[in-house]
């Protein structure tokens, strides 16, 4: 199983810090994704700039093997639609800008315990943040921020959004010539039917899915079925698989990528199309071979 995957980019990986109990740092995640051959990661934060950690860890990243990238979800925590954070983050070398996660309408309906998901180390406060105003436009600073992601050819991620919001932010971004785009789990919070994230392909986006939800051993469980039939409904060139793992109270990510791509290829998945969705999608999203 490790020599399929050897190449591997995660680009969802929720190591530390971060006010969210987490089971090990950047460092220590990269240098455990050597069972495997990773050769990138993305660490996400729901509540500051990781680009900024991968910085201050960049001597004992000296000798991991895997590269490690960050980048800025825009919450309230960063000052919610802030072109500044965001352009700060990509020129010190960020990777992705994922739009509101925790901040935005569709997480708070789903967790409206106010930033406490699952349970903050220290008491939090956070407001939401809307990409549109009450007519329905993109708010002016949307369009800095996606002309900032452009010109560092950066990822735009829809964040935890409403699927409609996702669609117009990607719509934005590919009128903007904007070529990588990434829904994150379109059947958990976000609610995107296969249909709509059509839409989102055909607007140049992929679909990432999250291994973690489908590890036996993680908190969610779910049957890999059900991803297997996302993957044969959209497409591996267009489907990104992620671990979404890093928690204090989940496995490794390593461990949850062991097992569900084991189980992916026990269910017929050809070992070349868990390849393009582990290595070759990110990879390219990446700009890793620019």
């Amino acid at each position: 199983m490790a020599s399929v995957l050897d190449g591997l980019v995660d680009m969802h990986v929720h190591s530390g810090p971060s006010p969210f109990p987490r089971r090990f740092d950047h460092v220590e995640a990269a240098q455990d994704g050597a069972r495997i051959g990773m050769r990138a990661m993305v660490a996400k934060s729901h509540h500051h700039n990781t680009q900024m950690d991968v910085l201050a860890m960049k001597g004992r990243l000296a000798d991991v093997a895997a590269t490690v990238y960050g980048g800025i979800a825009l919450n309230s925590t960063v000052g919610g639609l802030n072109p500044h954070a965001v352009r700060m983050c990509l020129r010190m070398g960020g990777k992705v800008v994922w739009f509101p996660t925790i901040s935005s309408g569709r997480h708070l309906e789903c967790h409206p315990e106010d930033g406490a998901f699952p349970t903050t180390t220290v008491p939090l406060t956070l407001d939401r943040i809307d990409i549109v105003d009450q007519a329905g436009a993109l708010r002016p600073e949307v369009i800095e921020i996606l002309d900032e992601i452009k010109e560092q050819r950066a990822v735009v991620n829809g964040g935890h959004m409403y699927p409609e919001y996702i669609r117009t932010l990607f719509q934005a971004a590919k009128d903007r010539g904007i070529k990588r785009m990434v829904v994150s789990h379109p059947d958990y919070v976000i609610g995107a039917e296969p249909e709509l994230c059509r839409e989102l392909i055909d607007l140049g986006a992929f679909v990432e899915h999250e291994v973690g939800m489908y590890d036996p051993e993680g908190s969610q469980k779910w049957d890999p079925r059900q991803l297997m039939t996302w993957v044969e409904k959209l497409g591996p060139e267009h489907v990104v698989l992620a671990s979404d793992f890093g928690q204090a109270a989940n496995p490794k990510p390593v461990d949850a990528w062991l097992r569900v791509g084991a189980a992916l290829l026990d269910l017929g998945l050809p070992e070349k199309d868990l390849r393009r969705m582990v290595r070759d999608n990110p990879a390219y999203l990446l700009d890793l071979d620019a």
